[in-house]
């Protein structure tokens, strides 16, 4: 058995994991149902978007659920807290997702414009709703959110629902929600063709550009707030109650693991490497190499956030000493070795069946091949 503290790290590199794979994998789903009234000019054109990721988007919901399951065992501290005082938040992404297995189920079981527009629309919001909602939350960690812990334990949140909706979380907001659209644009440039690829490749390049601007304004405005700092904690390879540690806030305290590892640099440079992919190859036409570049862009974005957290989980702003950390916000030594088996035998298999899947259903998604095939498809 691998000693606590050795698992409390690799649990949140494992996290970090599927947050990634979410966002490669269903990101390029919802980023998908985001550009579905956009780019898609007549009813032929939006069943191919869909059709696109019609094999594939309720298998890469497993990303997902798997995430959340994972906050759940290796950070029930974080779970409960996140649960209970972002819930209206997170309410509003469970209402929105609502809309997406049931607008691909039964859009185009009726051929009534009015009825299919409608499901466009719910498609659309059950996408970039949770797209926005992740990134807001996320951008309200470097706040810090508003809780505490009494002695016993229990957490109150004595924030709102609109206090999250900052101009500095929303700037994380509009990262998520473009990043995801990126990430469906260069999908849509790889398996479609004609119009509909060129205005794929068109969206894709907006979003490159857009991405990274907002990317560069978020790195500049994090280096001008008050950060979170570890002053003194017990030994961080025992078992620890949040309280058990001290706190401080300091002045672009959020780049003190990039200053003490220069080398982590090259992780936020990534995201400019990927940008710079899409925009070279979808311009020579490499739409796969492209799709690759976007995926290393959402890689960087999740990893230089996490690296800029790290060891902090969930900061809290009403009591420093309360914010939650991969130290002492875990389950048990046994809990995390047992999980950890779990994800080495699963998570391969994952893998293994999604990628047989991608390959097995590749190929272009025609106009042709959807009016051929009207009564079998999405």
């Amino acid at each position: 058995m691998l000693d606590y503290m050795t698992l409390k790290l690799i649990w949140w590199l494992l996290v970090g994991v599927l947050l990634i794979g979410f966002a490669i994998m269903d990101g390029h789903d919802m980023g998908v149902g985001t550009l579905l009234p956009v780019l898609g000019k007549d009813d032929t054109d939006r069943r191919v978007m869909i059709n696109t990721i019609a094999p594939h988007w309720d298998g890469n919901q497993v990303w997902f659920i798997t995430a959340g399951g994972a906050i759940f065992a290796a950070w029930p501290f974080v779970y409960a807290t996140a649960f209970s005082g972002l819930y209206w938040a997170l309410l509003l992404v469970l209402f929105a997702l609502f809309f997406r297995p049931v607008g691909f189920e039964y859009r185009s079981k009726l051929p009534n414009p009015a009825w299919r527009k409608s499901w466009d629309w719910g498609i659309f919001a059950g996408s970039a709703i949770p797209a926005l909602v992740f990134g807001v939350a996320f951008g309200n960690l470097f706040l810090g959110l508003p809780f505490y812990l009494d002695d016993t334990m229990r957490s109150f949140y004595t924030g709102s629902f609109w206090a999250l909706l900052n101009p500095f979380a929303l700037l994380f907001g509009a990262i998520s929600l473009t990043l995801l659209t990126l990430q469906g644009a260069t999908f849509l440039s790889h398996r479609t063709e004609g119009d509909l690829q060129a205005r794929a490749k068109k969206a894709a390049s907006i979003a490159t550009v857009v991405l990274l601007v907002a990317f560069s304004i978020a790195g500049f405005w994090v280096s001008r707030i008050d950060g979170y700092v570890i002053q003194s904690i017990p030994d961080v390879g025992t078992t620890l109650n949040p309280l058990m540690k001290e706190v401080t806030r300091a002045p672009g305290a959020w780049f003190a693991n990039y200053n003490a590892m220069p080398i982590l640099w090259l992780v936020p440079a990534l995201a400019y490497i990927g940008g710079a992919l899409v925009l070279a190859c979808l311009r020579s036409g490499k739409t796969l190499i492209a799709f690759v570049g976007s995926s290393l862009a959402c890689v960087s974005v999740i990893l230089t956030a996490g690296i800029a957290l790290f060891p902090f989980v969930l900061p809290s702003s009403e009591l420093p000493k309360a914010s939650l950390t991969a130290w002492d916000a875990t389950s048990s030594h046994m809990t995390l070795n047992v999980m950890l088996w779990v994800a080495l035998i699963f998570t391969p298999i994952v893998v293994a069946y999604t990628g047989w899947a991608y390959r097995v259903m590749s190929g272009k998604v025609t106009r042709d091949f959807i009016v051929k095939n009207d009564k079998a498809l999405y």
